[in-house]
């Protein structure tokens, strides 16, 4: 019975999860085409990320230049080489990391 019930739950949160996707498409296949990136970029050196558009037009580095190798230092826990490529690392992930979470958690009090 309790095996049951844990499976239960387990399916429910698949479920939950694949309809929170579904809503959110255009953010799942932004944040997926994202992971892919840096997976490729970590493992096997290669660069699938869009390069910076205002760089890119204007030779001019903006607010976000380099949040990308600031997040592939974090990941490899070199936060010094991370608050080099781009400090704003520091305010951008917590916060989008908290986005997330809090807007998921929403999603699932509605929908219950």
């Amino acid at each position: 019975m309790q095996t049951e019930n844990h499976s239960k739950e387990k399916t429910f949160s698949k479920r939950t999860l694949l309809i929170y996707l579904k809503k959110n498409i255009v953010i799942a296949g932004i944040a997926g085409y994202y992971f892919i990136g840096l997976i490729l970029y970590i493992f096997a050196e290669v660069d699938i990320l869009l390069p910076c558009i205002w760089y890119t037009l204007f030779n001019v580095r903006c607010p976000g230049c380099g949040l990308t190798r600031a997040f592939i230092h974090i990941l490899s826990f070199d936060f010094s080489a991370a608050w080099d490529s781009n400090p704003l690392i520091f305010i951008v992930a917590p916060g989008m990391t908290f986005y997330i979470i809090r807007d998921f958690v929403r999603f699932i009090k509605r929908n219950r």
